[in-house]
């Protein structure tokens, strides 16, 4: 036994796996990647194992999109092969002399991703079952697709080596004085090689045709062989890693293309074999000076960056950036001559003449005045915002849209409730427009992640800068270019348009008032873009004869860039600012001086509320005049209350870490208290005639709710839509009722009760 123990320790498979962990233990990371991916550890609530396990193209998991996923994995399993075949060739030197000896050493190598394969289908197998509501002859297919795609790219990997194995052997058999070298003298007596690694100590290896062989003693061969062998295998791998890089600046020239845009876990997992490639040429080309290297490496860039010699920035498209127009100064004083109070005045009296449009519009001498804000949440926000607000157009009798004034909130909320809007716009125009059509949900709900980190991939990494024009202003195409296009061509064109094709119809009020949001990251202040000049939401209002003067904590977009064509901005980019999920999609800078860039609006205000309280204290006089009183509508993709998926510690390590996190795990709960706080005082200044309804989703399976991302699964869409016809739902809808007029609801309470799509 012990013997049998002895000769599984020192056989070249297992010695290969302990050599992985003793050396370059860097390139284990990108495997710890993707099993926690895999296995829904990592980013949890993120929905990143649903990238992996269903993988969309074009739209919908198939057995294309799964095969793009094999064919990923056999690159990042090439790109792992040939890498650490290069970095430890030095410690296996008898297979330079067999027949291919790189094949050999995949073979041997393969213990690893055969223990990630097999994790991947089963995990796989069992989220096709539960979260895709799949069957198990369409769970086959998908399994085959994967299986040919992987088998497809190591076939070709294997070929190219082949034939590199031939032109080997015929370039180096001839140089050499002893033909003899390569002969192969295989015998179940052959002498074990006397290893000269201290890393690593092989006794047998698998050979190509599965079987068991023992190594032979190397030591009559000369260096002089065994390096050209190795040499010119290193070659051909570098080749082959320059030809996979070769393709994705292909890939990156044609991504505007659908048919270009891989899964987003496939474009991720080829990023990872770019990053093992990388990685490997560090460490072998530099040794020790590796390390120094990359620290100089990223001075260099540094001032690069500086000189703006490079520019990795991304652009709000339809803004002008001409260095040659006059830039605003961001500072206190500019920010102060923003917001005088003659400004103030002068815009809220812009303002009353909106709401005065609106009365007139309404059936009622005192009507109510309906607000909306929506909370942040990636697709599931948005998707869960567009169901409410068509179940509240159903109610409302059509007229949801026709009732509210303005529209706030953040990231996803404000892609769903855009678009309804848009939608409601062009029902007056096209009255056989149906809004509560399930197509509009589906629409609003497909993947945006996909064409995002293809983009990331193929273009922002590899591919040269493409560019394009808004107007007559020209940007780089990057992964925020990718988000705008994917969502407009979700949407069906209707949210591909600019700011001033909005004023006309904002100011005449025939759509609510929209506040996109994003969030100064210098400083946290709130940037807000609107068609209308908004001054007076630049800072609370306060009483300057009894409190401290208090500095602004917002910013009027359009005031401060008034010499950068703001209206030209796109509405696509607006949502974009307003939904900047960090690092999915990036940092839209803006051109101040200095420079400063804004990111998601949840960072300050995820659920709307903030700017729609402001605003409702700012005209609190016009609106008890002129209002019967306020009704705000809020749509939130979590619970009230923060009670949900508490911060526990489950592990010592939190000890330690849960001071470092407390903040990134309570933010939205912290924002919630205040706000309640701001909410109670509105309540109060109103004097009772300020209702606020709140609608939330709640997941059938409080510990597995809908992923916060830009990509749903079946199960997650299906869970949304149910989540309408939970009791505190079904209660927000009746109160909504009780607002209206009687001749305008169509209201049924049977019309919630949801049994699925």
């Amino acid at each position: 036994m012990k013997r049998f123990l002895s000769r599984i320790y020192y056989s070249f498979p297992v010695q290969l796996l302990l050599l992985h962990f003793k050396k370059f233990q860097v390139l284990l990371v990108f495997w710890y990647f993707l099993f926690s991916a895999v296995n829904g550890s990592l980013l949890k609530g993120f929905g990143v194992d649903s990238l992996y396990l269903a993988p969309e193209y074009q739209g919908s998991v198939s057995w294309l999109s799964v095969s793009f996923m094999g064919v990923a994995t056999g690159i990042f399993i090439m790109s792992w092969n040939i890498t650490t075949f290069i970095l430890f060739s030095r410690h296996f030197k008898f297979l330079a002399t067999t027949t291919n000896p790189f094949l050999k050493y995949c073979i041997n190598n393969a213990l690893l991703p055969l223990i990630f394969l097999t994790f991947y289908f089963i995990k796989a197998t069992r989220y096709d079952i539960n979260k895709e509501l799949l069957l198990w002859d369409e769970i086959l297919v998908l399994a085959a697709g994967f299986l040919v795609g992987l088998a497809s790219l190591l076939a070709v990997s294997f070929y190219y080596f082949f034939r590199a194995d031939k032109t080997i052997a015929s370039r180096i058999v001839p140089v050499l004085s002893d033909p003899a070298l390569f002969q192969e003298e295989f015998t179940e007596d052959a002498v074990p090689m006397q290893n000269n690694s201290r890393l690593i100590k092989v006794r047998s290896y698998i050979n190509a045709v599965f079987s068991v062989k023992a190594v032979r003693d190397v030591s009559h061969y000369s260096d002089t062989f065994i390096d050209k062998v190795f040499s010119r295998h290193h070659f051909a791998a570098v080749i082959a890693i320059f030809i996979a890089l070769l393709f994705l600046f292909v890939i990156g020239f044609f991504l505007d293309n659908s048919i270009f845009q891989l899964p987003a876990a496939a474009s991720v997992t080829v990023f990872f074999a770019i990053l093992v490639a990388v990685a490997g040429a560090f460490s072998y080309f530099l040794q020790s000076w590796s390390v120094p290297f990359f620290l100089m490496l990223i001075v260099l860039f540094n001032l690069l960056y500086k000189y703006e010699v490079i520019d990795p920035t991304n652009k709000a498209y339809g803004l002008n950036y001409n260095k040659n127009i006059k830039r605003p100064e961001y500072n206190r004083q500019s920010l102060l001559q923003l917001c005088t109070p003659e400004k103030i005045e002068t815009d809220k009296k812009q303002m009353i003449e909106v709401l005065e449009n609106w009365k007139r519009k309404q059936l009622s001498e005192r009507p109510l005045l309906y607000l909306i804000s929506t909370s942040g949440g990636g697709t599931r926000s948005a998707t869960f915002t567009l169901n409410v607000l068509q179940q509240l157009d159903s109610i409302s009798g059509g007229t949801i849209m026709h009732k509210t004034f303005l529209i706030t909130g953040a990231s996803g909320g404000m892609l769903g409730a855009a678009y309804f809007r848009e939608l409601a716009l062009s029902r007056m125009s096209d009255s056989t427009l149906h809004l509560q059509d399930r197509k509009y949900v589906d629409n609003i709900s497909k993947d945006l992640l996909n064409p995002m980190l293809s983009s990331f991939v193929a273009r922002d990494l590899a591919s040269p800068a493409q560019k394009f024009k808004v107007g007559d202003y020209t940007y780089i195409k990057d992964r925020g270019y990718a988000f705008e296009q994917k969502l407009s061509e979700n949407t069906g064109g209707l949210l591909n348009k600019q700011l001033k094709n909005m004023a006309a119809d904002e100011r005449n009020a025939k759509v609510p008032l929209m506040l996109f949001n994003s969030v100064v990251i210098s400083d946290g202040r709130k940037m807000i873009l609107s068609t209308l000049p908004v001054s007076f939401l630049m800072r609370p209002i306060y009483d300057t004869a009894n409190a401290p003067y208090i500095d602004p904590d917002a910013i009027d977009f359009a005031a401060m860039f008034a010499n950068q064509d703001p209206m030209n901005l796109r509405m696509l980019t607006a949502l974009r600012m307003n939904a900047t999920f960090p690092y999915i999609l990036p940092n839209v800078w803006l051109p101040s001086t200095p420079v400063i860039d804004v990111m998601d609006a949840g960072l300050r205000d995820n659920f709307g509320q903030e700017s729609a309280l402001r605003f409702l204290f700012v005209f609190k006089d016009w609106i008890r005049e002129n209002t019967s009183g306020v009704v705000l509508i809020q749509v939130r993709d979590r619970k009230n209350g923060g009670w949900e998926q508490p911060y526990e510690s489950k592990k010592v390590t939190d000890v330690f870490t849960k001071p470092l996190l407390l903040l990134q795990n309570n933010w939205h709960k912290m924002q919630e208290y205040n706000q309640n706080d701001l909410l109670s005082l509105s309540m109060h200044a109103f004097e009772g005639k300020l209702l606020k309804l709140a609608f939330e989703y709640v997941p059938k399976q409080q510990e597995v709710p809908a992923a916060l991302n830009f990509h749903l699964t079946r199960r997650e869409k299906q869970d949304i839509f149910e989540s309408l016809g939970t009791p505190g739902n079904k209660k927000m809808f009746e109160q909504f009722r009780a607002t209206l007029e009687p001749q305008h609801s169509t209201y049924k309470p049977e019309k919630l009760v949801v049994k699925g799509r």
